[in-house]
């Protein structure tokens, strides 16, 4: 299996992310596998299926549980402190109704992370994948939104959200040593983070009293995240970084229940990566 020497940023969004499961399966399609991959929240969930070479589960899992009240609702968050249902997305699914592929993702030859917030220190940890039955406790970790998730334990340290920390990941895979890299954005061109509200930052403090360095990375989330855009651009206008993004085609909320806008929300992420491909491969072989 040959791998291109590159890192593949994938930036979370909840539901958006089907835009990112459909770039991923046109990769897949193509036997594009990157030897360092790193996943923010709904990214890093996207990217357990690329790493496990199954084109076509992401999708699956995006649109095929939307009306379950086990996968994704308000029952689930009263009844499990999850909006969505841990045990659903994180057992239920893999191990029994889309099994995962844990074996070939365990050979995966490149690096993989997923990235978490740590709560102590608000900072984001990149915790690399190497066995998934136990490591996708990281990946929950990366996608347990604040103030409708519980805190998630994984090696003796709790976390949440990596999208608090580092929603793009880009600086980390520069420090890395990829000089190529391919970043999959999920929000149009012209789209800037606004500061948190007033109201979320009293409910971070409510629901956060022992973590100020998490309530303090929220404070400044939409700083970093718009400084990681504006570096994106410049680098992006160099011709060092190589980025997908969607157009405005189609609005998705946050939390999605219309299969049809997640499906062609996909099928855009597919056409955007085939129609860039040639341009995509020349710049990855520069």
């Amino acid at each position: 299996m040959e791998m291109i020497k590159a890192g593949l940023i994938l930036e979370g969004g909840g539901m958006r992310g089907a835009y990112t499961a459909g770039i991923l399966d046109f990769f897949m399609e193509k036997e594009l596998w990157f030897d360092h991959s790193y996943g923010v929240s709904a990214g890093a969930c996207h990217l357990c299926s690329y790493i496990s070479k199954q084109p076509g589960r992401a999708l699956r899992i995006s649109i095929n549980y939307l009306d379950d009240e086990n996968y994704c609702s308000m029952k689930s968050l009263r009844e499990t402190g999850d909006l969505f249902n841990a045990k659903m997305c994180y057992d239920t699914i893999p191990n029994e109704l889309d099994l995962y592929d844990y074996e070939t993702a365990d050979k995966w030859p490149g690096k993989a992370y997923a990235v978490a917030t740590d709560l102590e220190t608000g900072k984001a940890e990149y915790l690399q994948l190497k066995h998934m039955r136990e490591d996708i406790t990281a990946v929950q970790a990366s996608a347990s939104l604040p103030l409708v998730s519980r805190n998630v334990e994984y090696k003796g340290k709790l976390y949440l959200d990596g999208g608090m920390a580092d929603s793009i990941p880009l600086r980390k895979s520069l420090r890395d040593g990829n000089k190529k890299n391919v970043v999959v954005l999920t929000r149009p061109v012209d789209y800037r983070k606004k500061p948190q509200s007033f109201a979320n930052r009293e409910l971070m403090a409510l629901r956060y009293p022992k973590y100020p360095g998490l309530r303090r990375a929220m404070i400044r989330r939409h700083e970093v995240y718009n400084k990681t855009l504006d570096l994106i651009e410049r680098l992006e206008a160099e011709g060092r970084v190589f980025v997908f993004r969607p157009e405005k085609l189609v609005k998705i909320e946050r939390i999605e229940k219309d299969p049809t806008k997640l499906k062609v929300l996909y099928l855009q992420g597919y056409h955007d990566a085939a129609m860039n491909y040639s341009l995509l491969m020349d710049y990855l072989k520069k």
